[in-house]
């Protein structure tokens, strides 16, 4: 090479390329805090401007990962040093309501996983999941979510259609989409209803669905004109 390249990033990385002469040159006349050099034996001239571009087209964004990775530790030691703030006692007392109500919900009746339904059902065991979740997004059942499980309320299957969403339980989920979710829909289920005689809409829905799809409107009303 007859003389050295130099090239210049807006970044402030630059690099150099030449004979060891030229380079020593080229760096007499540099005010960088830092250098970092690479020797070669035997390779091209443009083998070596082709590395030494490499480089500095990689180098701004080696400085923007340090970076972020320092500001992920900074972040990581001031979380390490504050104390941690205790919880609310109401807080507290509403966690422990909301466990005891889930306990009470998962006891109150038979809750199946998706590769239970398939077995009961008949449906393939290669993806069990496959057609419980369709019902659930299709809106023909619902589920409660417990450490990382999905549960299925049994009384929700009715054994006459081999296992199959109960009719009516679509229409009930109709008229409370929006104003509950899926553990608020447990509860109701769960609990004793004046509008249905003190029974549970849980224990009507096979064989009195009308009665529970009006009992669901009833309480969406009540809600409504509060």
């Amino acid at each position: 090479m007859a003389t050295a390249e130099k090239a210049t990033e807006l970044s402030g990385v630059g690099t150099l390329s030449g004979t060891p002469e030229q380079v020593r040159t080229g760096l007499s006349h540099l005010h960088a805090e830092q250098v970092i050099a690479l020797t070669f034996e035997h390779g091209s001239e443009a083998s070596v401007r082709a590395l030494a571009a490499t480089v500095a087209n990689l180098a701004p964004l080696v400085r923007s990962i340090l970076e972020r990775r320092q500001d992920a530790a900074f972040r990581s030691i001031i979380e390490a040093l504050v104390p941690e703030v205790p919880l609310p006692q109401h807080k507290l007392v509403e966690a422990r309501m909301t466990a005891q109500a889930r306990k009470a919900v998962l006891e109150s009746g038979d809750w199946l996983t998706a590769a239970q339904i398939a077995e009961m059902a008949g449906f393939s065991t290669s993806n069990p999941s496959a057609q419980p979740n369709k019902w659930k997004k299709d809106g023909f059942i619902f589920a409660v979510r417990h450490r990382g499980v999905d549960y299925f309320p049994g009384y929700a299957l009715d054994s006459s259609t081999d296992y199959r969403p109960a009719k009516g339980l679509a229409r009930v989920l109709t008229v409370f989409r929006g104003q509950k979710d899926d553990w608020g829909l447990a509860y109701w289920f769960a609990s004793i209803n004046s509008f249905l005689g003190g029974q549970r809409p849980q224990d009507l829905l096979i064989d009195q669905p009308e009665c529970v799809v009006a009992a669901a409107q009833d309480e969406v009303t009540g809600v409504l004109h509060g």
